[in-house]
């Protein structure tokens, strides 16, 4: 039924309006850059083809913007900008901005989308009307093959003819059954036609006027930079109230009470020691919660033992039965690794909070270049990464350090959650691990 109904469908029509409106644009722009190009070199020997030559690539810019836009209509392909023109630190004048416009490589790049886009948007322009034309027109063909009998002396389409009478034209029922099957077939390949010629023109697009490999992965290095500095803040200032209302708290308050046994102790002794003994009970309440938050920072069994054990210690803390299963035989680098073992933690504590299940999977894997955890619960289902959710600060936390987060949930369940990190050998051990609890 796919087969059938695209000749009809919208994306068809859709790459048909682009390859047609794509020759009056490529000769346009053709006409306006190659023009501007050539005075340009001539007067290169004077000072007037220097900016004549920069207003040449502004002008490709700005035609390549109009592309974009073309293509994001009618392809719906999103390319994105490219890089800006950058001035040096050595001025702003008007020699900067001509030198900026000059150096700048996707000013060049849009320069040579003008070029090489005429002769492959006619070659895209013919061959596509010829086929739709053809088409349509061979599969109709029994629908107007009267016109030729009764409006010419030809009986019906001529194939072939001499100029002497004799020819071949096609006005028999089997002749014109199988021409309107030869159309029917056209008309049946014609997108599938469509789709080769703007596949290519979607290559174009995305490699000649959006932003080079390398200003992409600036960018990408940028915002993963911002990301992971909004994480360690936030990171910092939890750490930072935690502190504050827990561990200090009670210090305190356990200062406080230590300060009222020394003084009972020589009128009260038995209530200086009831005091002594409620300040032992706030050490080790103090000392618990100083040990969650070290966990929380870096856990010891961590830096010890790897991830096995401290995925099994995860499991095990979970509200629900976890089956863990680790297979990898040496252990990532230690940042890694920390992502690994926080991801798997978040994971865990949202089956505990949300998702309403009675069982839950972990499995850590090595897989050539790639580490994955997989984490499956037999919940209700309905996680997603939607902005705001915890989910989808996760997915930017890996994605910080070219991770990944795939999420399987359909209403109902079960869902299937899967960080892929990148793979980094272990370079050292820390000299310095955080020390076990003491009991």
């Amino acid at each position: 039924m796919n087969l059938l109904r695209a000749p009809l469908s919208g994306r068809t029509w859709r790459e048909f309006g682009y390859l047609l409106t794509g020759l009056p644009v490529a000769v346009t722009a053709f006409s306006v850059l190659i023009t501007l190009f050539s005075a340009s070199a001539g007067l290169l020997v004077t000072f007037v083809g220097v900016p004549l030559l920069a207003f040449t690539l502004l002008t490709a810019r700005a035609l390549g913007q109009l592309e974009r836009a073309r293509a994001r209509a009618l392809l719906g392909l999103d390319v994105a900008e490219p890089e800006p023109v950058g001035l040096s630190a050595g001025g702003s004048g008007p020699m900067a901005r001509i030198g900026a416009v000059l150096k700048n490589g996707a000013s060049w790049r849009h320069l040579l989308y003008g070029i090489v886009y005429f002769p492959w948007a006619l070659f895209s322009f013919v061959s596509g009307l010829v086929l739709w034309t053809c088409g349509w027109s061979m599969l109709t063909y029994p629908l107007w093959f009267w016109v030729f009998p009764t409006w010419t002396d030809q009986p019906g389409l001529q194939l072939y003819g001499d100029g002497e009478g004799n020819g071949v034209w096609l006005d028999s029922p089997p002749e014109i059954a199988l021409t309107s099957l030869a159309g029917l077939l056209l008309v049946l390949g014609t997108p599938w036609w469509f789709r080769a010629l703007t596949a290519v023109d979607r290559l174009m697009v995305s490699g000649l006027l959006g932003p080079s490999r390398l200003a992409a992965r600036m960018w990408e290095l940028e915002s993963d930079r911002v990301t992971v500095t909004d994480t360690a803040s936030a990171d910092l200032r939890r750490i930072e109230r935690d502190l504050h209302d827990g561990a200090q708290a009670r210090l305190v308050a356990l200062a406080m009470d230590l300060g009222l046994a020394k003084e009972k102790l020589t009128e009260d002794p038995e209530a200086a020691a009831r005091m002594v003994d409620e300040a032992h009970g706030e050490v080790k309440a103090a000392l618990t919660e100083l040990r969650d938050l070290a966990r929380g920072i870096h856990p010891a069994i961590l830096t010890d033992r790897g991830l096995d054990a401290a995925l099994s210690s995860l499991a095990a803390r979970c509200t629900i039965p976890v089956t863990v299963t680790v297979d990898t035989t040496t252990r990532p680098a230690p940042a890694i690794e920390s992502i690994t073992y926080f991801t798997a933690s978040e994971l865990l504590q949202n089956i505990s909070k949300h998702a309403n299940a009675h069982h839950a999977t972990l499995d850590l894997w090595r897989t050539d270049n790639r580490l994955l955890l997989q984490v499956t619960d037999n919940g209700q289902g309905g996680a997603t990464a939607h902005h705001g959710t915890g989910l989808a600060g996760l997915a930017e936390r890996l994605d910080s350090v070219d991770g990944h987060l795939l999420i399987h949930s359909p209403p109902g369940g079960p869902t299937t959650i899967t960080a892929g990190l990148p793979w980094r050998d272990r370079t050292k051990t820390p000299t310095n691990p955080l020390p076990e609890e003491t009991p």
